[in-house]
């Protein structure tokens, strides 16, 4: 693992496009310069530089960025790969905790010691608690205390309707043919 530190003009190269793609252009700007100097074809931007890239948005990103570059070689199926990690001068590292795989073996002592137990009494509280916060979410969310109910609206509506059928009952035809005032 190979570790150097470059101050990166960015002002040149987002100069070059519209407004709205600055930020963009920055960061393509970025990865070609490590690949340029680095002599690395896979780039990865890390959170912290990406953030500061973006603080400001799409159209003001910085002139210059200080950056450190670590080159990891891995190898993977009888081939080394490269590649470069950029990120700001000064930004905390992210350690990748290692996964270990439980062997058939380990998995048999779990069982018989009685691990594996526990675990699932632990796994029933956590799903004990989730439906008791659910259920009062639930009873939260049922219905607003300032709306009626839906019943005193039901009913309202059929009064409505019986009113605005009480009005006139007679039918269509007897109402035209009502004879005129005579003067």
């Amino acid at each position: 693992m190979v570790e150097k530190t470059y101050v990166i003009p960015l002002r040149h190269e987002w100069l070059k496009v519209p407004i709205f793609l600055r930020t963009r252009k920055s960061v393509k700007a970025i990865k070609n310069y490590v690949k340029k100097h680095s002599k690395v074809e896979d780039v990865k931007i890390g959170k912290y530089l990406n953030n500061k890239l973006w603080e400001r948005g799409n159209r003001y990103p910085p002139h210059k960025v200080q950056v450190n570059v670590e080159i990891i070689t891995e190898k993977k199926e009888g081939k080394e790969k490269k590649h470069a990690v950029v990120d700001l001068v000064g930004a905390p590292k992210e350690v990748k905790k290692e996964v270990k795989k439980k062997k058939l073996l380990d998995k048999l002592k779990d069982r018989v010691s009685g691990k594996e137990e526990v675990k699932q009494e632990e796994i029933k509280e956590e799903q004990k608690a989730l439906e008791k916060a659910e259920e009062k979410q639930m009873e939260t969310a049922k219905a607003p205390k300032f709306f009626p109910k839906d019943s005193d609206k039901k009913k309202s509506m059929k009064s409505m309707k019986e009113h605005n059928m009480n009005i006139d009952k007679t039918p269509p035809k007897e109402r035209a043919e009502k004879p005129k005032m005579e003067k």
